[in-house]
């Protein structure tokens, strides 16, 4: 049993916890939701009041009552959970040396009339959470082959929209021209790169506590596998999956990604299988279907 506060803290935010305790049917069971917040150091009444959020945003119904209901979450929800899966398996391509760069920075600029401004905004946040970065009015730049996605955002958002894409092996910016420079220039490598050590701290910190508790509960275990996927997704988020060659030699994202599998393989093994946060990314991270 896990007692007292285990070292790093991990602050889970409860519609987070609600998300990875989905079941492959799309429900969640209260009593064990109730289980695990406790672990994590949250009330019932935090619990109660996300619960009523949730409801509110058409995100999940409540069948039954207290710790005996089933929350189901609404079908759009289930199918938007599954989105990041393709950019989860991208990265750990990458550090496994599957997606090397071949030298092009991606270039798309848009222009949308002034009185489609929704869909303006729209547009532009769906290129910086493909991992754009501005480069001027309009014109952003990725070293990922974004162009199909790019297409699909288009046709997706809808509207008028004018989008010119290109590429280039010869980007400057301010007069910058080397590749790595370039980057740390145009991203928050450093920022991110924080990000993705503070992940494997705390897995490394989980695997070691799980070798010296190899007897933890179901609740437990399901805590642990919470809290690295709350700092992985934190870590992931913001990140543009720059290819290695443009950033700094070591990469703490390559460390912090194998450590959340290790992790999360080791937790799986004693998991029955129908928790989303075990099976999310199988196929996308290595060995984890295998548990």
């Amino acid at each position: 049993m896990v007692t007292g506060v285990l070292e790093p803290l991990v602050e889970v935010p409860t519609r987070t916890l609600v998300h990875a305790l989905l079941r492959r049917d799309g429900t969640v069971a209260a009593d064990e939701l109730y289980e695990v917040a406790g672990l994590l150091a949250m009330s019932d009444q935090q619990v109660r009041l996300s619960i009523k959020r949730l409801v509110a945003a058409g995100e999940f119904e409540v069948v039954g009552r207290g710790r005996r209901a089933v929350l189901r979450a609404a079908a759009d929800l289930r199918r938007a959970l599954g989105a990041e899966v393709r950019f989860v398996g991208f990265a750990y391509r990458q550090d496994r040396g599957l997606e090397p760069w071949d030298g092009r920075w991606h270039l798309v600029a848009f222009a949308v009339p002034e009185a489609e401004r929704q869909s303006r905004d729209a547009l532009r946040r769906e290129i910086l959470y493909l991992g754009g970065a501005p480069v001027q009015g309009g014109l952003y730049v990725s070293a990922n082959a974004w162009e199909p996605l790019i297409d699909e955002a288009v046709r997706r958002l809808g509207g008028s929209a004018t989008v010119t894409t290109a590429t280039t092996r010869d980007l400057a910016v301010a007069g910058e021209r080397d590749p790595r420079r370039l980057a740390a220039r145009l991203w928050p490598v450093a920022e991110i790169a924080q990000r993705w050590t503070r992940l494997a701290v705390v897995a490394g910190a989980r695997l070691a506590h799980l070798d010296a508790h190899p007897d933890l509960g179901r609740g437990e275990r399901l805590r642990f596998a919470i809290e690295v996927a709350t700092l992985f997704d934190e870590a992931a988020q913001p990140d543009p999956l720059l290819p290695p060659e443009l950033l700094p030699d070591p990469w703490p994202g390559a460390e912090g990604r194998a450590l959340a599998a290790r992790c999360w393989a080791r937790l799986a093994t004693q998991d029955d299988g129908q928790h989303r946060i075990f099976t999310h990314y199988d196929g996308a991270i290595p060995d984890l279907g295998a548990g």
